[in-house]
């Protein structure tokens, strides 16, 4: 990989699908990719989103300090997300069929939820999906900046 950073749809998808393809050629253990966080001048539309209305509370503003990420290791998505976002991102998989959530897991001293999703899909349809994770579940904005941090 040559580039670690894309801030359009089509740049990010490449972007991922490169970092998916790096990770597997090097056989490391995982991939990590970032978005960047509202507050770090994304030339998106919009405050970035994240918690808003009644549903604010301290986990989505405490959330929202950290550049959500998606790691890719083995087949397995890895991320972490509050419940607002948990609902957002099973409509999301009901939307791959080749992706499945497989272990949730919300230990008492974290706020929020460990997500494991088995993708057991190509380079593209994996990149398709971490996108439209950022933008949907993580409610980017349209120009937010992406960043792989690991490969």
């Amino acid at each position: 990989m040559t580039r670690f950073s894309a801030a359009t749809p089509t740049e990010r998808q490449k972007l991922f699908a490169d970092a998916v393809l790096a990770h597997r050629e090097r056989a490391s253990a995982f991939c990590t990719m970032q978005a960047t966080p509202p507050d770090a001048g994304e030339t998106g539309e919009g405050d970035g989103g994240g918690a808003t209305g009644d549903d604010a509370d301290d986990a989505d503003d405490a959330a929202e300090s950290f550049p959500p990420w998606v790691q890719f290791g083995e087949r397995t998505l890895n991320l972490d997300c509050t419940d607002a976002e948990l609902d957002r991102l099973k409509d999301l998989v009901g939307e791959f069929p080749a992706f499945k959530i497989e272990q949730l897991e919300s230990p008492e001293e974290a706020e929020g939820t460990n997500v494991r999703i088995s993708a057991k899909a190509d380079a593209n349809r994996i990149a398709q999906f971490v996108e439209r994770t950022f933008r949907e579940v993580y409610d980017r904005p349209e120009g937010y900046v992406a960043w792989v941090t690991e490969v």
